[in-house]
């Protein structure tokens, strides 16, 4: 099993199409005329001439424009201060400052000037607005902050982005972000919107500083608005991106992982992928944020913790009835048992009891449901590659008794069928390792330098680490000993004209590149055991 899938922006979704596309310019005619309506060309030429006039983006412009906010801000405190109880005497200065703010938009397009904008010490009092009266003016703020963040804005502008990102985080723009979400209202269009803004903004300062992932959750309460919002069973735009930045926050950070499964973050998940245990999404929208919630699941049980508060809310029987009902999450489901099992026995054994083998074994057998997302042969690889991990957790886990016996069983059923199986996976990923590593050589021999550490990830990547634990598994089942077993995996390495050997040598270069990821202790538990495989093989 690898970490989980990290999802890969490409580009920043816009929220909800509220922004129409700029519209082409009129066509002309040959005289200078639009062809509809005959405008005469010097118009669109007294246009142009007004668009020029707009003054660039310099430091002297960044001043009358700071200038003149700061203007308007004191106007509007003086305004409130003096009409408290009379909003109608405040409401220009409010209309005033909106403005303001809108007109600090244009510097998004010159983030060269970031450090300025610091220097000129102006961000605290933006952030500031994020706990105005007038949510409209804090909206204002929210959008603001969206667009000097938007990576399409800070591409190739790293330092200048850093400097910004800097002080908004010393000004505490995550607890004001976080405490304005809380009295947004959701139903309300712009409000709406807002909330959209501000997740946006926070993956902006994430893509900047990736410590914020962290920071934004020890100093806010982000992810207890988050979970409040994926408890939801209506779907929209603002679920699906909560659940995404919800797992952008666990994706990499094992105190969020742990953090959220003490706010009984795994039970919560877990009820929102159940709401499609028996249906699937209406749209690839909300298929998106269900993939975005198994993504939330998946990241929820690295730590050991929450593998056991997975088990106590049945999260091994919601996956089992999500493969049985064969709807579009069969695949996600599996990968999520994967993640359960992996060294984590309780899970193994729940799985046994709860008569998980039968359908697993369905799925390994290559008896899954057809549906537009399945067809696609990567799929499929990764359905495969999923199961053989789950299967070699299986046997990782249980070790003795009756739930042993029961998953060895499997193996004979229907004349060992499933060793067939298991050796058709172990040649084809077998040719495609040794493939790879024929184009490695051949690399090397064009002087190309790739160290062995870069050569190993490569043949990983090719489908390495699926035959190795194809081997485990076949180390497993040689070692109980059986004699139909036994008989039957030597019988399909002569047809393919292998020996023991090949399997040994798997193995030994499992043995030998076992990682120290859980520590010395597992490291050296494992190897002892692929070491007892090896022997057994002589």
């Amino acid at each position: 099993m690898e970490p989980a899938n990290t999802r890969n922006h490409s580009s920043k979704r816009k929220y909800d199409d509220a922004i129409s596309p700029p519209q082409p310019p009129p066509a002309l005619t040959s005289n200078g005329t639009v062809a509809d309506n005959n405008v005469d060309l010097s118009l669109l030429e007294a246009i142009e001439k007004s668009q020029n006039a707009v003054e660039a983006l310099d430091l002297r412009t960044l001043k009358k424009l700071v200038l003149a906010f700061e203007r308007r801000l004191k106007e509007n405190i003086e305004a409130r201060l003096k009409y408290s109880n009379q909003p109608d005497r405040f409401a220009d200065s409010e209309l005033d400052l909106h403005e303001e703010l809108q007109k600090l938009k244009i510097l998004a397009g010159a983030p060269e000037l970031y450090p300025d904008l610091v220097a000129l010490n102006v961000v605290p009092s933006i952030v500031d607005l994020l706990n105005h009266d007038n949510t409209d003016i804090a909206i204002d703020v929210v959008q603001l902050l969206q667009d000097l963040t938007d990576e399409d804005v800070l591409d190739d502008n790293d330092e200048p982005a850093k400097v910004l990102v800097d002080a908004l985080i010393e000004n505490s723009v995550l607890e004001l972000l976080v405490q304005n979400l809380h009295r947004l209202n959701d139903s309300d269009p712009d409000d709406s919107a807002a909330v959209y803004a501000t997740l946006a903004t926070i993956e902006n300062l994430i893509e900047v500083k990736p410590a914020v992932a962290e920071l934004v959750c020890e100093k806010t309460k982000l992810m207890k608005w988050l979970l409040g919002k994926i408890k939801v069973r209506e779907f929209d735009g603002n679920k699906q991106y909560a659940s995404e930045i919800l797992a952008i926050l666990l994706q990499s950070s094992t105190a969020n992982q742990k953090r959220l499964g003490q706010m009984n973050g795994v039970d919560v998940v877990l009820q929102a992928v159940a709401m499609y245990k028996s249906r699937d999404p209406k749209s690839s929208d909300e298929e998106e944020m269900l993939e975005n919630l198994f993504d939330c699941l998946c990241c929820l049980l690295m730590p050991l913790e929450n593998k056991e508060r997975f088990v106590k809310a049945e999260g091994v029987e919601l996956m089992i009835i999500i493969m049985k009902q064969k709807k579009l999450a069969y695949g996600s489901a599996i990968r999520a048992l994967d993640f359960a099992m992996t060294k984590y026995p309780p899970a193994c054994e729940r799985f046994v009891d709860v008569l998980g083998l039968k359908t697993a074994f369905a799925a390994f057998m290559g008896k899954i449901p057809v549906n537009k997302k399945n067809k696609k042969e990567r799929y499929q690889e990764e359905l495969e590659e999923r199961i053989v991990s789950l299967i070699s957790s299986l046997f990782g886990g249980i070790l003795r008794g009756s739930r042993r016996e029961r998953l060895l069983s499997k193996f004979v059923e229907n004349e060992c069928e499933k060793i067939d199986r298991l050796m058709e996976l172990y040649m084809r990923y077998s040719d495609r390792v040794k493939a790879e590593s024929e184009r490695l050589n051949e690399v090397e021999l064009d002087d190309l330098e790739m160290d062995e550490d870069e050569k190993y990830n490569r043949k990983l990547e090719a489908g390495l680490y699926t035959l190795q634990l194809i081997a485990v598994i076949l180390g497993h089942i040689w070692c109980s000993e059986h004699p139909q077993m036994r008989g039957r995996i030597e019988l399909l390495l002569k047809q393919n004209k292998l020996s023991k050997n090949h399997l040994k040598d798997i193995l030994q270069e499992y043995h030998d590149n076992i990682g120290d990821l859980d520590g010395p202790e597992e490291k050296e538990r494992a190897q002892t055991k692929i070491q007892k495989f090896i022997s057994a093989l002589e």
